[in-house]
C-alpha cells in the first residue's frame, strides 16, 4: 500500500500536467489570447500539483515536480506534432518550464495550507 500511495502521486501529476498542457495548447490558449493576457493559462498548472500533492504520501512536493518533470518531455513532443506550432522550440520549453513551476508551487500551496490546518487542530 506504502509502494501504490507513493507512485500515485507522481502519476497523478504526470497525467493531469498532460491534460492541462494539451487543453490549453487545444483549445482554451485562444480564449486567454484573445482576452489580451496569453499566458494566464499557466496559471491552470497549479490544479496538476495540489491534487497530486494531496495524492501523495504525507503531501510531499518531490513526487508532484517528478510527475511534471517526467510529463513535459511528452507534453513538448505532443505539441510539436500533434499541433502547428505557433512558438518556436525554445518559446515552448520555456513555457513547459514554467508550468512545471507552477505545478510545484501548486504542491507548496496545498502543504502550508495543510500544515495551517493540522496547526489549528492542535491548538
Amino acid at each position: 500500500m506504502n509502494i501504490k500511495r507513493n507512485w500515485a502521486g507522481m502519476v497523478c501529476c504526470f497525467l493531469l500536467f498532460t491534460v492541462v498542457c494539451l487543453v490549453l495548447a487545444f483549445k482554451v490558449k485562444g480564449a486567454f489570447r484573445a482576452s489580451g493576457h496569453p499566458e494566464l493559462g499557466l496559471l491552470f498548472f497549479i490544479l496538476p500539483g495540489i491534487v497530486a500533492s494531496f495524492i501523495s504520501r504525507g503531501g510531499e512536493v518531490i513526487k508532484p515536480l517528478i510527475g511534471a518533470m517526467l510529463a513535459a518531455p511528452l507534453c513538448l513532443l505532443v505539441m510539436r506534432l500533434v499541433f502547428v506550432p505557433s512558438r518556436s522550440f525554445w518559446q515552448e520549453l520555456a513555457w513547459l518550464l514554467s508550468g512545471i513551476f507552477w505545478c510545484a508551487l501548486g504542491a507548496l500551496c496545498f502543504m502550508f495550507v495543510r500544515s495551517l490546518i493540522h496547526r489549528r487542530r492542535h491548538k
